[in-house]
């Protein structure tokens, strides 16, 4: 009997050290546990959201989801009876432990043994909310581990609210809605805070089984589970027993999935948004579609609604040409509407961004800024007849021609070469001044690509996105490379926190030549100036003279496949493209050359129709003379046509027209010293 107690007694101490160094063990284990969460720091609460863009105006012109919606809204927006039917069902202990319901656990682990395999969950609300952020949602040991840190981590760093706020933000409540508030939009059409008790307690049951007690897949199952949450909130105190017969008793109207959505503004424009904002930010699409940004843009939804109006007016039904247009802030690049096509839903690829088209005459403005860069002025003369141009390395030459085959058969100015688009001046001048001049001219301006110093380049045979040739003309009304095209403003985090705002560029050593680009600017507005119409061409506004008001400059630009416009005020740059998408397919009719005209005309007089006249104003380096577009002479009392030109001083002509005689102010007044003082002091 002594030798039963003895051992008896040696083995309770052993057994008590045993526990006691198991408790010692646990012990350290917890404390390293902690230690360990502690070391690792506050998780980020960062999850996918849907992204809000906004117009210039302030209002919010489109969300873009990605493959999913997601909102984010703040835990004092959401209604009292969505937190309560939520806590009463999934967790109504929380804000009393420290993320993990060990009465819950104990059952669920008492049936899993019993079943042997993870069958029951007694996952708080934090463990949720880890699993949602950072885990996948497979029923494994090591998962649980990976999740009881995560949740632990969430308790040390954050309140009660905040994950409360987090979990009701991120869970998911089936149809593509993930949050309270994307689900409150789908199934009811109306925001979060606007919830009912009823419509609260039906969508506090989803999440169990978004399919399976979908009101929408099966409303029977579905208002099953309504009753029971309804009654665990008044077992619980959440609610009176009248305030649960009052939301049992009363009716659901279901969106049936169709929630409102906000109209779709500029879908073009909002894509190139994206695009935008994904290089500013150096992520995906994907990252920014569904990463909560609020994205404030350049969008005048005015500008906009013009801009489709009028090339819906112009375009016929049921022709299948396209058209891209867009409307740039020619003082900041802040580009103010934007169509890529005539229906996004039919084809959202985006023919101003992504389209690269021969661009035709609308280089030639970039050339005859080469040609002054080169020495030349607005009254350089050259021939306008048919020549055949040498190419190197091939034996057949480089044969241009003018629209129709017409010519002037003489010399004509720069200035009217540009406003009648003589393409045989234009070629000329490319090659006197050597290729390679035009092939700079063209990176000076930004515009990228393998560019062959080819006769050929000086009428436009180069493929060019419209944005891209948009930007160019900036730089050139500006007079200064630090205009760039650009759609957004400002980049917040969904708590507005700056992630990124536009700063104008400041240049130190600007490579554009204000006053070169400032003459090329002026030299422009001749295509609406019906004195530099030629004998045998008019000038190439014409078709839309009759419909402006004030003062542009501009160029077109045609080619078998492509026309273009591209036309300024000192406020604002607008281009339109029109083709076809299959890029060998030749414009079809006479009028599919004047769409672009059209569109760019109306919708100039419409985006200028309340603002106030304005002037290009000249640098100082350069002074504006009247001259006779026919001899390029300065113009005199008896000239019939007379322009104002912008040149340098040492460029203005020394000779005066005179009716059928010109005369040269020095031999005319050579005796009169104080003509001569004066002619000193002109020029």
């Amino acid at each position: 009997m002594w030798s039963f107690i003895k051992t008896s007694y040696k083995w309770l101490i052993i057994s008590l050290k045993l526990t006691g160094a198991a408790a010692i063990l646990g012990l350290i284990a917890l404390i390293a546990v902690v230690m360990t969460a502690i070391i690792q720091g506050p998780p980020s609460l960062t999850t996918e959201q849907n992204t809000l863009i906004y117009g210039s105006s302030g209002e919010v012109i489109g969300e873009d989801k990605g493959a999913e919606e997601r909102y984010w809204i703040a835990i004092e927006d959401m209604p009292q009876s969505i937190k309560d039917a939520t806590l009463a069902i999934e967790d109504r202990r929380f804000y009393n432990h420290f993320g993990f319901d060990f009465k819950r656990i104990a059952a669920a682990a008492l049936t899993d043994i019993k079943q042997m395999r993870m069958a029951q969950g007694a996952s708080t609300i934090t463990q949720q909310y880890a699993r949602n952020l950072y885990l996948s949602h497979d029923k494994t040991w090591k998962r649980k581990l990976y999740e009881a840190m995560y949740a632990l981590r969430l308790e040390i760093f954050y309140n009660k609210d905040e994950i409360l706020e987090g979990y009701l933000n991120t869970i998911y409540y089936g149809h593509g809605a993930y949050g309270i508030e994307a689900a409150s939009r789908h199934y009811f059409s109306k925001n979060a805070g606007e919830l009912s008790l009823t419509e609260s307690s039906m969508l506090a049951g989803i999440p169990k089984g978004p399919s399976y007690y979908s009101p929408l897949n099966n409303e029977e199952k579905a208002v099953s589970r309504q009753g029971q949450i309804l009654a665990e909130m008044e077992r619980h105190g959440y609610i009176t027993s009248i305030e649960k017969e009052e939301a049992v008793e009363a009716s659901l109207n279901y969106a049936d999935g169709q929630n409102e959505k906000i109209q779709e503004t500029a879908p073009y424009f909002q894509d190139e948004v994206i695009s935008e904002a994904a290089r500013l930010l150096g992520v995906d699409r994907e990252s920014i579609q569904t990463g909560g940004y609020h994205i404030h843009t350049t969008l005048n939804e005015e500008h906009q609604d013009t801009l489709e109006e009028m090339a819906a007016r112009h375009l016929p039904d049921g022709h299948d040409v396209q058209t891209a247009a867009v409307v740039m802030d020619s003082r900041t690049g802040a580009v103010t509407a934007l169509i890529g096509g005539r229906n996004y839903e039919e084809s959202p690829f985006n023919r101003a961004v992504q389209a690269k088209r021969p661009i035709g005459s609308t280089i030639k403005p970039l050339l005859y800024y080469s040609a002054l860069e080169s020495g030349e002025s607005p009254v350089t003369m050259r021939e306008s007849k048919p020549v055949e141009f040498p190419v190197e390395g091939k034996s057949d030459p480089y044969v241009p021609t003018n629209f129709n085959d017409q010519y002037a058969d003489k010399p004509i100015t720069m200035a009217q070469a540009l406003a009648v688009s003589d393409n045989i001046y234009a070629v000329s001048t490319h090659m006197d001044i050597g290729p390679e001049k035009l092939v700079e001219t063209m990176k000076t301006f930004g515009l990228e690509g393998a560019f062959e110093p080819h006769p050929s380049l000086a009428l436009g045979y180069s493929s060019i996105s419209l944005y891209d040739m948009i930007t160019a003309y900036g730089k050139m009304v500006k007079g200064s490379d630090s205009l760039e095209g650009h759609t957004i403003k400002k980049i917040t985090d969904r708590h507005e926190h700056v992630l990124y705002e536009y700063e104008p560029v400041l240049l130190k050593d600007d490579p554009v030549d204000q006053e070169t680009a400032f003459t090329v600017t002026h030299m422009m507005t001749g295509m609406f100036d019906p004195a530099l119409d030629a004998s045998y061409a008019s000038v190439t506004g014409t078709p839309v003279n009759g419909k402006l008001t004030r003062m542009y400059g501009g160029k077109s630009g045609t080619t078998d496949t492509d026309s273009w416009m591209i036309g300024f005020s000192p406020q604002f740059v607008t281009g339109v493209w029109i083709g076809y998408d299959e890029g060998g397919r030749p414009l079809e009719t006479f009028n599919d050359h004047r769409y672009a005209k059209s569109i760019w005309a109306d919708t100039m007089e419409g985006i200028h129709e309340t603002l106030p006249s304005a002037a290009f104003v000249p640098p100082p380096g350069v002074k504006g003379v009247y001259i006779d577009p026919d001899t390029g002479y300065l113009a005199g009392p008896d000239c019939p046509q007379e322009r104002l030109v912008y040149m340098e001083k040492a460029d203005i002509p020394k000779k005066v027209c005179g009716g059928s005689e010109e005369k040269d102010i020095n031999d005319e007044f050579e005796d009169d010293p104080w003509f001569k003082d004066v002619v000193d002091w002109f020029f």
